[in-house]
């Protein structure tokens, strides 16, 4: 499996973005020494899709399918391909403060520590649909890990879209997300643009 080693505050100076997005609250006092060159119609494009790639730690083929399953759908094909993004499984865990970072929760997930309707997931990019109710197994809900997790991510806001237990580490997806509710600094049209040439 392809996993991507390139250390985390360097690649956000490099999209510009802000590290809170993946759920790091350090900065970097780097600055980039990049000339004022200006970036191409394709450069941006380029940019936009490599930072949802980052954020939600999607390699390129996956990410490619999610497009291609987006197209298909009914409305707009960038706001699909986010939700769709949003909807999974690692991410999740991550929306719900069951994880301090999106990596993490991966590893949770990876880990069999997560139950989707009473029975076991351990697949990071499975799919959540509305009305599925989502825990740590009961085996993991007392260790120090997850109290030490809930503490950390106790101020983080928890999207409209979900209902979090944070006592008893459980969730329910009340309904999918919608594109005001996602709260990404990426431009989805300009992915949609890159890949319909």
């Amino acid at each position: 499996m392809a996993v991507n080693r390139v250390p985390v505050l360097k690649r956000c100076r490099s999209l510009g973005m802000d590290p809170i997005f993946l759920g790091i609250d350090k900065k970097s006092n780097r600055q980039l020494k990049r000339a004022n060159r200006k970036i191409s119609e394709y450069g941006l494009q380029l940019r936009e899709k490599q930072k949802a790639k980052f954020i939600y730690g999607v390699l390129e083929k996956p990410f490619r399918n999610y497009y291609t399953k987006a197209k298909r759908m009914n409305g707009m094909t960038g706001e699909n391909l986010m939700v769709i993004l949003e909807t999974r499984l690692d991410n999740v865990i991550f929306r719900m403060g069951f994880a301090r970072t999106r990596r993490e929760a991966r590893q949770i997930v990876d880990h069999k520590h997560i139950r989707v309707n009473g029975k076991k997931v351990n697949i990071p990019s499975y799919l959540v649909s509305v009305g599925d109710v989502i825990e740590i197994a009961e085996k993991n809900k007392g260790s120090v890990k997850y109290k030490e997790i809930t503490e950390v991510t106790s101020g983080r806001l928890v999207p409209e879209w979900l209902d979090v237990d944070a006592e008893a580490l459980k969730g329910t997806v009340k309904e999918m997300p919608a594109r005001e509710a996602i709260d990404v600094p990426v431009d989805e049209m300009l992915i949609v643009e890159l890949y319909s040439k």
